[in-house]
């Protein structure tokens, strides 16, 4: 039986296995969130490798005559047609990921495996969910087709028995018979042993609106380690039973109750881009009928920011953004508020974001009586201050952020 050129048969089984990768990574990439960055950029470079060995495949039809069709009648029309999707799959879902890529709101860098950089498509923005739908549907329609593929290839070589699989091996050995066909097990095998573990499912933040006259900036960076357990997710129970006011004294210290938010939102080019902090910690001190008498840290681990976008969060965490790597915590500190209002406060301090510290103001309200509180509120921070979004991928951001809050804290 003829065989396919030894180039043809390499391309085919590399293509295949790296196929099964993809197919393996791919419907799991939307969960993962930010902890799906790194794979995101290893799912593109696989992509473009795919799409490289694909028009080499297809240049060697040409260069090289391939076998003449085992069938024919309708069921080699069908097997060509196979072929034929086959082919566009293999062009069409790289090219609609990189086109998806290229006119996201965010621009996001593609390095070829860590190395070679890959530029954007010049397309516009409105064709970003043309380029998501039909990436998405390809590799639906792409992931039948390699299924009806592989079923033919076996119908033929076991059920019919014309040792159609031998056309596309390099010799006839029973060992490269299972071991090149196995390759593709062992590409999908490797898709689902990169994915990283399951993590909880981030519960959405309700972001309040920032005091509108609010002019300061606020944190985001401290180098020092937080001292107190880092705030739980999981939403809490505060308790609501009135205490009497205790006989003025040294101003109590408060507990912040699990299942606080720390939220920020930014308008990017007429929309907005909303996310929060998971991890964070705060240690206050006040007494709210002396509010003078206040005494605030809060610390914000800058690598649980989060939108819900894998592409983004990665590049939250990059020096164009927080710069993680050197300044992993935002830190704001306040001695003393005043009060601005009916259970209504600000209190002004200082901000260190990103090795820089400026002055920065809060506004806060309380409800609730004795030793259980509720707190929310806002600020708003000047990001070009703290180089907070310093690229070309922020040139569409508004240059406030505003930010939110709001916890349950406990009288100790």
């Amino acid at each position: 039986m003829q065989r396919y050129s030894r180039l043809a048969i390499f391309l085919h089984w590399a293509i295949a296995a790296l196929l099964a990768f993809q197919i393996a990574v791919g419907w799991a990439l939307e969960d993962l969130g930010a902890r799906g960055f790194a794979l995101f950029q290893w799912h593109k470079s696989i992509g473009i490798s795919i799409l490289l060995l694909t028009f080499a495949r297809v240049a060697m039809r040409y260069w090289k005559p391939r076998p003449a069709p085992v069938e024919r009648g309708w069921q080699g029309a069908l097997a060509k047609a196979v072929h034929a999707g086959l082919y566009l799959f293999m062009l069409g879902a790289p090219l609609t990921g990189w086109a998806l890529v290229s006119t996201a709101k965010v621009k996001v860098p593609t390095l070829i495996f860590g190395i070679v950089p890959l530029p954007h498509l010049p397309l516009p923005m409105s064709a970003h969910e043309l380029a998501e739908g039909g990436h998405a549907l390809i590799a639906w329609i792409g992931i039948a087709l390699f299924v009806l593929h592989v079923g033919g290839a076996l119908r033929h070589h076991v059920l019919m028995g014309d040792g159609l699989l031998w056309r596309m091996m390099p010799a006839r050995s029973p060992l490269l018979l299972a071991a090149l066909p196995a390759l593709i097990a062992v590409g999908f095998v490797l898709g689902r042993a990169v994915l990283p573990a399951p993590a909880a499912k981030a519960v959405a933040l309700p972001v309040l609106p920032a005091a509108a006259e609010e002019e300061e900036e606020m944190p985001a960076n401290a180098a020092e380690p937080a001292d107190d357990a880092v705030n739980a997710a999981a939403p809490a129970e505060a308790g609501n039973a009135a205490v009497a006011e205790e006989p003025v004294g040294p101003p109590p210290a408060w507990s912040v109750q699990p299942g606080g938010t720390i939220g920020f939102s930014v308008g990017n080019s007429g929309e907005t881009i909303s996310g929060r902090f998971s991890k964070w910690t705060a240690k206050i001190v006040m007494d709210p009928d002396h509010p003078d008498s206040a005494d605030i840290r809060v610390e914000i681990d800058l690598a649980s920011a989060s939108v819900g976008d894998s592409y983004k969060d990665g590049m939250l965490a990059g020096d164009e953004f927080f710069g993680v790597a050197a300044h992993p915590r935002a830190v704001f500190t306040a001695r003393g508020a005043e009060k601005t209002g009916t259970n209504a406060y600000r209190a002004s301090g200082t901000l260190n974001l990103k090795g820089v510290s400026k002055p920065q103001s809060i506004r806060f309200t309380l409800s609730g009586t004795g030793k259980a509180r509720k707190v929310s509120g806002s600020a708003t921070i000047a990001r070009a201050s703290f180089g907070v979004g310093n690229g070309e991928s922020s040139a569409g951001l508004d240059p406030k952020v505003s930010v939110s809050f709001g916890f349950s804290a406990q009288a100790e």
